[in-house]
């Protein structure tokens, strides 16, 4: 149920988690049908229920062919030289969906990562221009700031990402 609070101006949070549920959906709705296949086996190769269910093969294929269940036949003796194969063809598919699911989240990560960036800018901009506006006030209304000048003077200034990130770079441990 919807509330009436959900797109009320008044309510930033509340607006902030809709932007933020729609991007979430549009990113949902936007995947391949490869990569909604691959969640959904990924998602299921995570659960309680594939690991009892690869016990269950495991324990099931082992009782038949070390002949625990009189009237079956053993087709695979040990040391199950099937199962092995058979899990092992199983491990590498399993793990292309693993990777396929991996890399949809990671673009996504990025794609989150860079609106981040935009938005921490347009915050920085926003916040140098407030200081700006309450410096000429407080300089209006004749109000000392000469004290605080030089701490505000480094805040008042525009950043620029392009020497922040390479700065940065050069501080951060060698990848």
């Amino acid at each position: 149920m919807t509330n009436l609070t959900d797109n009320d101006p008044a309510n930033p949070t509340q607006l902030n988690i809709n932007a933020i549920a729609k991007l979430e959906h549009e990113a949902l709705l936007r995947r391949t049908l490869t990569e909604r296949a691959s969640d959904t086996i990924t998602k299921f190769m995570g659960s309680t229920a594939f690991l009892l269910l690869q016990l269950l093969l495991v324990l099931a294929w082992s009782a038949v062919n070390l002949g625990l269940i009189p009237g079956v036949k053993a087709f695979d003796p040990f040391p199950f030289g099937i199962l092995a194969l058979v899990i092992s063809s199983e491990s590498v598919v399993l793990t292309i969906f693993v990777l396929i699911s991996q890399n949809r989240m990671a673009r996504q990560a990025e794609k989150r990562s860079h609106l981040d960036l935009q938005v921490g800018m347009l915050a920085e901009q926003e916040l140098t221009a407030v200081l700006q506006m309450q410096h000429k006030i407080c300089q209006r209304l004749g109000i000392d700031v000469e004290s605080a000048k030089q701490e505000l003077k480094g805040f008042s200034d525009a950043t620029d990402v392009s020497k922040l990130a390479s700065d940065l770079e050069d501080k951060l441990p060698g990848q």
